[in-house]
């Protein structure tokens, strides 16, 4: 089922996950070395824009009287809270930024434009699946308690109906990271007063955004207040389906491995790092999609170092991918499309119980383990002849695809 052995599924010796290790460490140790002004800036400019982009966008709804004016203004409004959900609150709150000291713009002070509350989502995120980012039975995040995403979880016939809840999901994503966040937060609490408090926290949060978005702004429009109510609300479900997409082709699309709990028994931060290069995935963006993902595009990068400045990615996406090059490690990227139709796959497969599958538990494209290489090399020829070639993972998934390929036509011959 899910991975156990890291070291062996990576094809990797201990010596080399500590030199891996050593290497990330060294990218870290420059990046917060160079972090300054520059940065300081972006962050800043970045809230500045996207509050000017917000209120021109209210205005633009409000003061337009035609479809085209309501389509423009509720666009603008949807990249607005895009942004502010992202770029800005995503990483504020993973602390990226509280090494500039200020006040405004920290994670333990920032409350983001969503229904969760971002105390409790700090928790469940930052905690729970950042540091045990796809293990199994104890990072949350794997299918958000609703989906069946590795057949390491039990297959139950309400996962029959997981093509239409994969759906409800997308178009109320902020509404169920609100709940996740919370339950997770009184999951910790001691007693029942304090449980009841978390739950208190996030109906007033709901409240609070509720009359923003469904009662101030479009009582502010008087007699247009339809016009506001459905901007606001068409804008919400937009902001929705896109933080949806981008969070699912970072953690669900092929090669995006899961672990099992023994896997982090006496783990080092080297095989830490390793964990999260492995059970992470990218997708290809320019400049512009990559800011309008929170640059959550670089997820590799994001769960090595994830607080670290968001517009350090991409530099640190290019020492991270030599890396990859140099252990023989697989660097699991491919366009937006391809990402999410890998993701669609495995959702719509495993809502099937197992025995309607073909592939078995540990070598099925959502679901592997280091046995799916029983078959394959050995562990004596892990490494080239040459003492400067290694032969990792990335040799050994393409050795087994082609084990497979030769099998295929051989079975055809019969």
């Amino acid at each position: 089922m899910a991975i156990t052995q890291i070291k062996d599924y990576a094809h990797l010796t201990a010596d080399d996950v500590e030199a891996l290790g050593r290497e990330l460490d060294a990218i870290r140790q420059d990046i917060t070395e160079q972090r300054g002004e520059r940065d300081a800036r972006y962050i800043r400019r970045t809230i500045a824009f996207q509050r000017v982009l917000e209120a021109a966008a209210r205005l633009t709804i409000g003061g337009s009287r035609t479809n085209a004016g309501w389509l423009i203004g509720t666009a603008g409004l949807a990249v607005a809270k895009s942004i502010e959900n992202m770029e800005i609150g995503h990483n504020v709150c993973h602390g990226q930024w509280d090494w500039m000291n200020d006040p405004e713009i920290h994670s333990s002070t920032w409350e983001w434009d969503m229904a969760g509350v971002s105390a409790q989502w700090r928790y469940s995120h930052n905690y729970r699946h950042h540091v045990f980012t796809n293990v199994i039975g104890v990072d949350d995040d794997i299918g958000f308690g609703v989906m069946r995403v590795t057949r390491d979880q039990t297959w139950q016939p309400r996962f029959l109906l997981q093509p239409l809840q994969n759906l409800l999901l997308a178009a109320t994503f902020e509404w169920g990271i609100a709940l996740h966040g919370m339950y997770a937060e009184r999951d910790r609490m001691p007693t029942p007063e304090l449980k009841a408090a978390q739950k208190k926290t996030l109906i007033g949060k709901i409240i609070r955004q509720a009359a923003k978005d469904y009662l101030v702004f479009p009582a502010l429009s008087g007699r247009r207040w339809r016009r506001t109510l459905a901007a606001d609300a068409s804008a919400n479900l937009l902001r929705n389906i896109w933080a949806y997409l981008v969070i699912f082709c970072g953690h669900f699309p092929d090669g995006a491995e899961k672990f099992t709990p023994e896997a982090m028994e006496q783990e080092t931060k080297a095989e830490w790092y390793l964990r999260q290069m492995l059970g992470t995935a990218n997708f290809d963006a320019g400049p512009l999609l990559a800011f309008m993902s929170g640059n959550l595009c670089y997820q590799i990068e994001h769960h090595l170092f994830p607080d670290l400045p968001s517009n350090r990615y991409a530099q640190i996406a290019e020492r991270v991918r030599a890396l990859c090059d140099k252990y023989d490690l697989p660097y699991t990227t491919g366009s937006l499309t391809h990402q999410y139709l890998l993701t669609l796959r495995t959702i719509h497969k495993l809502a099937l119980p197992d025995s309607f599958l073909t592939a078995t538990s540990d070598d099925a494209p959502e679901t592997a383990s280091e046995r799916r290489f029983d078959r394959d090399v050995a562990a004596a020829s892990f490494y080239a002849d040459s003492a400067t070639t290694r032969r990792g993972l990335r040799t050994a998934l393409k050795n087994r695809a082609r084990r497979r390929r030769v099998e295929r036509v051989a079975a055809q011959q019969r």
